[in-house]
């Protein structure tokens, strides 16, 4: 999987530097991000976080586009106090690159699916006001694949929705597989064309 996200990404370089109708734009918005154990019944509430980045439209055909993006995002989860005890909070930050195939329809909609690289660039445990660096016990790399719709208006504004899918283990140990899931709704917008 990480082979065919990198040729991936190779690919995508490639059609930047020779393709005929590039937009450059910024984006950013909510997440609603969990996590999800193998075989446990074990509940964690949703972290509600943010993402924010960068994105390259490149124009592949009249109907179809390659969307690579470099975005933060605040991802991990929370488990629920019970009693007088405190909420517990695992904040993961990873910077992503998402690199998603879209079809273009002419009324402005469009839907998307693709690989992600996660790089994981923080980890937190904070119960009440203590909090402990938990990086070493979670993988730097994350894999996981995205699915999802938007629409652009003419004038280059646009909303998006998406769900990451975690495909990799991101905990670091030999306890049950936990994978990444987050669900994204936010705002973009694409600069006017960059022509070669």
């Amino acid at each position: 999987m990480k082979k065919l996200f990198f040729i991936t990404v190779i690919i995508s370089g490639s059609f930047i530097a020779n393709a005929q109708h590039v937009q450059f734009g910024l984006k950013g918005g909510l997440n609603i991000a969990t996590i999800n154990i193998d075989n446990s019944n074990f509940n964690v509430d949703p972290r509600i976080s943010a993402h924010v980045g960068g994105l390259a439209h490149i124009h592949l055909s009249k109907e179809f586009a390659l969307q690579p993006e470099l975005t933060f995002s605040g991802q991990g989860y929370k488990v629920d106090g019970s009693g007088n005890n405190s909420d517990q909070h695992v904040n993961l930050n990873y910077i992503n690159l998402p690199v998603l195939l879209q079809y273009m329809f002419q009324s402005g909609f469009r839907i998307e699916t693709g690989p992600q690289l996660g790089l994981l660039v923080g980890a937190k445990y904070k119960v009440g006001s203590v909090e402990t660096d938990i990086k070493d016990s979670y993988k730097t790399v994350d894999i996981g694949w995205g699915l999802g719709l938007g629409y652009i208006s003419k004038s280059g504004f646009g909303v998006d929705a998406r769900y990451n899918l975690g495909l990799s283990k991101i905990n670091d140990d030999n306890n049950a597989k936990v994978t990444n899931r987050v669900f994204q709704a936010g705002v973009f917008y694409q600069f006017k064309t960059m022509k070669h």
